[in-house]
């Protein structure tokens, strides 16, 4: 018998998706490539670009368009507001420290996900794309860490429409006229080469770098638009790789 979507079974998504795709249906029109793709059943790891602040509730809202329920890492100061740290929490998603020993417990939470069998969406550029032209930037290893760790499969995705909903650091949701956000889901990543040796930082910083071309690839698609041949470095131009960019 086919396994029911994670979509179709009752859990507290079916409130959130409620409340949250009637509105993001007004503004926002999807248009998948490759949506078959994505797998229905089973752990693994989704690795989506990332240069806009709305970027997690389109990809979230993407992922359960594509028949998964989507749990995230994301920023503890989120959880500290009441509201939406009661949603964040009973939906299942994670608070991420920036730094010290509590980040680490972030990747635990997450294999946790993944034993379970679930969808964990990392952004493995830590945070929005310094690049100037809004490409995917050097990534961080958390995202293949897990994949490798827990034997699972990481799939990059890539979508871009989104600077028109809200531009990067941009305060204001431009919800009308409605926007066409290109969705392209990429066929997992293969580890072969990294599974089963030891999870240097060397070793992760080249499945990273591979990931990473990955996924601009990915976007290079449905930009129709030749990707940048290395990723954006911000350490090389002098830029931080938390908080706001001057631009």
């Amino acid at each position: 018998m086919k396994p029911r979507s994670e979509t179709r079974r009752p859990s507290f998504f079916w409130v959130l998706a409620g409340l949250v795709l009637p509105i993001l249906n007004l503004a926002v029109k999807y248009r998948f490539h490759h949506r078959e793709r994505m797998p229905q059943t089973g752990a693994l790891v989704l690795a989506p670009n990332h240069y806009s602040e709305i970027d997690p509730l389109v990809i979230g809202a993407a992922t359960w368009k594509l028949g998964r329920a989507p749990r995230f890492l994301a920023k503890a100061s989120l959880f500290k507001n009441p509201v939406l740290g009661w949603f964040l929490r009973t939906s299942g998603q994670i608070p991420v420290e920036r730094a010290g020993s509590k980040s680490h417990a972030a990747l635990r939470a997450a294999e946790e996900l993944v034993e379970k069998g679930r969808v964990v969406i990392v952004y493995p550029e830590g945070s929005l794309t310094r690049d100037p032209d809004l490409w995917p930037m050097r990534g961080k290893t958390g995202a293949v860490r897990i994949a490798l760790e827990r034997d699972i499969p990481i799939v990059p995705i890539a979508h871009w429409g989104t600077q028109a909903l809200m531009p990067r650091y941009g305060k204001k949701v431009s919800l009308f006229p409605r926007k066409t956000i290109d969705v392209i889901v990429g066929d997992p990543l293969d580890l072969s080469a990294y599974r089963g040796k030891p999870l240097d930082q060397a070793t992760l910083l080249k499945a990273t770098g591979e990931l990473m071309d990955a996924i601009a690839a990915l976007l290079a698609e449905v930009r129709y638009e030749q990707a940048p041949a290395e990723r954006w470095d911000p350490a090389a131009h002098g830029q931080k790789e938390t908080g706001r960019l001057e631009e």
